[in-house]
């Protein structure tokens, strides 16, 4: 008999999810992590009374009633809509691209004369077969909505220049014909009061957790305190990068606090030039409608991944594709290591998606 019944190895949010189900199940759990805190990238920190996101903006949107109601089981959620605006050298725009948008690009008024001149740009510019990511987006929006809004926070965000990008990073670009600022259009939406981090530790509630643990570094005394094993990890560097390396896109952030109680009006504002180096600054009181003295801010900017850097973006391509095919199969060959999560299963998650996920990965072992 072994100690525990799973070793769950991340205490993000797939980890938390599936610990609490199997705990809650009677099932006896250790979750590592090898961070000094819990909640992976969702993690917040309390700073002059305000829950910063350590990681990066994190706003919770889904349209899945079913997670909606779990998550609401371990936080209360504010009413927080996501509302970033653009700032192109100095102009402000709304974002997703509504009418506030056309309006304060070309004094449109109604959305048959902001249609009307999206498919004049579009008839004007478009290609018949797009090359690139450049001709795909203009095929899509046209050259003004672009140029100032797409072609350079894009470029910032890849590290490549758009017309390098191959023209299926961009199926669709989001037009809404409507005065509304809200960026998702899902049934529910917020912001758990008290952080994510708040969230996590009630989903753990119950759980063995050991921070600071390097499951890679010591693989053999891990594998033999528990018959299954849940890997929320890089899938590559799980097999030694036997294959070679996915590719990752990296982040770099730089946080400050000021004396100043409101700095930009906005939870995020987005920086669509290229001469600006980062993509997007963050105002993290306004997440939770803060009234604090000070605030806080965080300026984001992307950034090549090396194997020292933090792995945020799976890069979804063809070629990476076939690559993951390659450590899928290993996986289907370890057994009793089930991998799952962003980084286990190569796959952009928003949260929603990695709490299914992860509730049904539970589901199937525990049934």
């Amino acid at each position: 008999m072994k100690m525990y019944d799973y070793l769950i190895v991340g205490a993000g949010l797939f980890g938390a999810v599936f610990a609490k189900e199997a705990n809650a199940a009677g099932k006896k759990c250790l979750v590592i992590e090898k961070r000094n805190h819990i909640a992976g990238n969702i993690y917040t920190k309390e700073v002059e009374q305000i829950q910063v996101h350590q990681y990066g903006a994190h706003i919770f949107h889904t349209s899945n009633k079913e997670v909606w109601e779990y998550v609401n089981q371990f936080a209360e959620f504010n009413r927080y809509t996501n509302s970033p605006v653009a700032n192109y050298k100095g102009e402000i725009y709304n974002m997703p691209f509504n009418m506030n948008t056309f309006h304060k690009l070309w004094g449109v008024i109604t959305p048959e004369e902001a249609q009307a001149k999206i498919e004049q740009q579009k008839r004007q510019y478009a290609v018949e077969h797009p090359k690139n990511l450049e001709e795909q987006a203009i095929n899509l929006v046209g050259p003004d909505v672009y140029h100032k809004l797409v072609k350079g926070y894009t470029e910032k965000q890849w590290g490549r220049k758009a017309a390098e990008l191959p023209a299926f990073i961009i199926k669709r670009l989001p037009v809404r014909f409507t005065y509304d600022n809200n960026y998702f259009d899902d049934n529910y939406q917020g912001i758990p009061i008290g952080g994510y981090t708040k969230m996590v530790q009630n989903l753990l509630d119950g759980t063995e957790v050991r921070l600071c643990e390097d499951f890679l570094k010591k693989q053999e005394e891990y594998k033999d305190l528990a018959d299954t094993i849940i890997y929320t990890g890089m899938i590559d560097e799980y097999f030694g990068y036997c294959f070679g390396e996915l590719e990752y896109r990296s982040l770099y952030f730089e946080t400050e606090t000021l004396d100043q109680e409101n700095y930009q009006g906005n939870a995020v504002v987005n920086y669509t030039d290229y001469e600006v180096p980062y993509t997007r600054v963050i105002e993290h009181k306004h997440f939770e409608y803060g009234t604090q003295p000070k605030t806080v801010i965080t300026r984001e900017y992307p950034k090549a991944w090396t194997r020292e850097e933090e792995p945020y973006y799976p890069v979804n391509d063809e070629k990476n594709a076939q690559l993951y095919g390659k450590y899928q199969d290993l996986a289907k060959k370890e057994g009793n290591v089930i991998f799952g999560g962003r980084l286990g299963q190569y796959k952009y998650y928003d949260m929603d998606d990695t709490i299914e996920a992860a509730l049904q990965c539970a589901r199937q072992l525990l049934k």
